[in-house]
């Protein structure tokens, strides 16, 4: 699942791939209706960075259980996480299982999506900036995945990092990856950008 390719690709190489990317995804992205249908099929997954937070990172000392020493939503945020759950309710997916990290603004952004009440996924809290075990929540949440692949579909919000370590991509704030379950794991069926408002 989410395997490497083997081989070393040189510097200018590199970049004409991660370039090939980018320039593929979007047009994937724009498929929204066959995406969802995707998410709402047995095993479908989606891989959601939380709502817009403005900033980086997290204040010096903040603290997992006080969300006012945190970055947080903003209205911007709170607002793009109420479409999603609108497009998700519209796509059939109300009772979609609702997984998220421990940081305030993806439980926020998960609850606010309206769908079932949200559960926490230690594989989802981030790890950036050295924080946490990234190849270690990386596996878990492999697991999760695998473990879930013939169940209901799921609604993971985390962080860019989390999802970027797991499927490369780098997703913007409040943008879904979508995932199908595939014969190794699961992989990458396109990427659904936040609703306009």
């Amino acid at each position: 699942m989410f395997t490497k390719r083997p081989g070393h690709v040189p510097g200018r190489a590199v970049w004409g791939l991660l370039l090939a990317q980018l320039l593929a995804v979007p047009a994937r992205a724009q498929d929204t209706g066959g995406l969802l249908q995707v998410l709402a099929a047995p095993g479908g997954v989606g891989l959601m960075r939380h709502a817009r937070a403005p900033g980086t990172g997290d204040p010096p000392g903040f603290r997992l259980d006080d969300c006012t020493t945190q970055r947080n939503l903003d209205d911007a945020g709170r607002d793009q996480a109420r479409r999603w759950g609108a497009v998700l309710r519209g796509a059939g997916l109300p009772d979609a299982a609702v997984l998220t990290s421990t940081w305030c603004r993806a439980r926020e952004t998960g609850a606010l999506l309206g769908l079932r009440p949200p559960s926490h996924l230690d594989a989802l809290d981030s790890f950036f900036d050295g924080q946490g075990d990234a190849a270690g929540q990386t596996r878990a949440l492999r697991a999760a995945l695998d473990a879930g692949r013939d169940g209901p579909p799921r609604i993971l919000v985390t962080h860019q990092v989390n999802i970027t370590a797991l499927t490369s991509v780098f997703p913007g704030d409040a943008e879904m990856v979508v995932l199908r379950p595939g014969p190794g794991g699961y992989e990458v069926a396109g990427r659904i950008r936040p609703p306009p408002p």
